[in-house]
């Protein structure tokens, strides 16, 4: 598989019970004064390229999220989870009602954000975790210079332990999102095992594999006719889903938040971290039907306990599933609503820049002490805790560390080009902090010369993209184990600007923070030391 990405940009990169729990509502929640522009069924005067101009609805919406350790049993069987505001799944963050389908493995934490467009968020994070950080990264937020706020202990050092912690944040999209908190050993206990995943969850809940303990998720009350939103996001640690509906077909309407020309198919593909809109018709007959989502081989064929779309009753649905393709390759017909063209002319073949992944199952595994058996350009990630990028930054320290793998992008508004290969035979799940990259193409082959076949004219344009086995990808891999064995770079862009640009006041006071905290509590708590690459 070939594949070619371009992106540009002007910021650094940086419990349930045995029965389904009723959400809570999140404290401190406040809302100031009305929205500024009109968006509705008649009207889209909110509508823009969000990358150049957005309204300002003065309003700014406040919650407060408190992290915690408890057992809970989101399939039936008791486990130890790291949860928000004492619920599984986490509380939404809203400004208008949605109806929300999302996919997770049962050790994974997120929010989810439902906000109007271009409202600004005010977010308070308590973290109650006394033996790890805990760091909150708003998985495909733009964060126009509000980037330190994007929350990856390596770039901005937003790191919490019995503390709080308050992160402005105007949202410029319409959107659906996942808050995700990052550590890897207290997000998914990556390294302790690892992990077993051996189940998956619709909206929170299942049925045990043992079909002993849990419940499926249910949705009731769906009139004949009417059409629903969906908005389906897979927060998985390990696996990518086709999901389908029996009997319906899926109207796919936005991906990665970017509003696409609509198409009509009955499966989709969803990688991990990656978020698709979809409509849904309630035009059979009324009965029960499944919602499912399969993992696809390899590893295995099996799927997992189906949400249920109860038209009919409370019984178990006998609907028969649509062929499900058993492939990991990413939707190929996403064409963007808002058309936008990238320059041919300064895409210069063959020099465009290289990205070459190496790891386990690759012709050169990367030369590298455990568990660091990934690379980008024969360097695995390796960050340090002590020391962010923005630190570097703000001392003009050029002495970076070899292992943060920081590629700079010092002009601005210009476009970046990079051919990004995979030797491994694992596909990967790749985002991209901060921006939409432009997918060009895509070719099975060793060497791809075939430049012509290249879409410049209005490529896909996402934040996470499905790169195949023997291919090629970008930035870090969303599966958690391979970030925590080094697959991830970053991007230091426009470096001279961003003191002038970036409100950098909380670096020191965080720091300064965190280092009280490292040097005494850690050490009586018996905290778990870094041991991976630190995302």
């Amino acid at each position: 598989m070939f594949f070619i990405v371009l992106l540009c940009a002007a910021i650094l990169i940086p419990s349930c019970l045995p029965f389904a729990i009723p959400r809570q509502a999140v404290s401190n929640n406040k809302r100031s004064s009305a929205s500024t522009c009109l968006n509705a069924a008649s009207s889209r005067n909110c509508w823009d390229d969000t990358e150049e101009a957005w309204p300002d609805t003065g309003v700014v919406v406040a919650y407060t999220l408190t992290i915690t350790n408890q057992t809970m049993s989101p399939d039936g069987t008791p486990r130890w989870m790291l949860v928000v505001n004492g619920t599984y799944p986490s509380p939404t963050i809203t400004a208008s009602e949605f109806f929300l389908m999302w996919l997770s493995f049962s050790s994974a934490m997120s929010a989810y954000l439902f906000i109007d467009w271009v409202d600004t968020l005010e977010i308070t994070v308590v973290s109650q975790i006394i033996t790890d950080g805990v760091s909150m990264h708003w998985h495909g937020i733009v964060q126009k210079n509000t980037n330190t706020m994007d929350g990856n202990v390596q770039f901005h050092r937003v790191r919490l332990n019995s503390t709080s912690f308050s992160q402005p944040s105007m949202v410029r999209l319409g959107i659906t999102h996942i808050m995700q908190p990052n550590m890897v050993m207290e997000f998914l206990k990556v390294f302790r095992g690892p992990s077993k995943a051996d189940n998956g969850l619709i909206n929170g809940t299942n049925r045990n594999p043992q079909k002993t303990a849990g419940v499926y998720n249910q949705v009731s009350g769906l009139v004949p006719g009417a059409k629903y939103r969906l908005r389906i996001i897979n927060t998985s640690l390990d696996n990518n889903f086709p999901v389908t509906l029996d009997s319906h077909n899926f109207q796919l309407i936005q991906s990665d938040f970017v509003p696409i020309q609509p198409y009509t198919t009955k499966t989709i593909f969803i990688a991990i971290g990656q978020r698709y809109d979809v409509i849904i018709t309630a035009d059979q007959v009324p009965s029960n039907y499944w919602f499912r989502a399969i993992v696809p081989k390899p590893p295995t064929q099996k799927g997992f306990g189906c949400g249920q779309n109860a038209n009919n009753g409370s019984i178990n649905p006998t609907s028969k599933s649509f062929l499900i393709p058993q492939s990991c390759e990413d939707e190929t017909q996403l064409v963007a609503w808002h058309e936008k063209a990238v320059s041919k002319d300064e895409f210069m073949w063959p020099t465009a820049q290289e990205l070459i992944v190496t790891g386990p199952e690759s012709n050169s595994v990367p030369k590298a002490p455990a568990p660091y058996i990934w690379s980008i350009n024969d360097t695995y990630m390796e960050i340090e805790w002590d020391k962010p990028t923005r630190q570097y930054v703000i001392q003009g320290n050029k002495s970076y560390n070899v292992h943060q793998n920081i590629i700079e992008l010092p002009d601005a508004n210009v476009w970046t080009f990079w051919i990004i290969k995979n030797a491994a035979a694992i596909p990967h799940p790749i985002h991209l902090h901060g921006h939409d990259f432009y997918i060009l193409g895509q070719e099975n082959s060793v060497n791809f010369t075939n430049k012509s076949s290249l879409n410049f004219a209005n490529p896909a344009r996402r934040d996470v993209a499905m790169l195949p086995a023997l291919g090629y990808l970008l930035l870090h891999c969303h599966i958690a184990f391979h970030v925590g064995e080094g697959l991830a770079l970053q991007f230091l862009e426009r470096e001279s600007e961003i003191a002038q640009r970036v409100d950098l006041s909380t670096v020191d006071a965080g720091c300064k923070m965190w280092d009280a905290w490292y040097n005494t509590e850690r050490v009586d708590n018996a905290w778990n030391t870094e041991f991976d690459s630190g995302i």
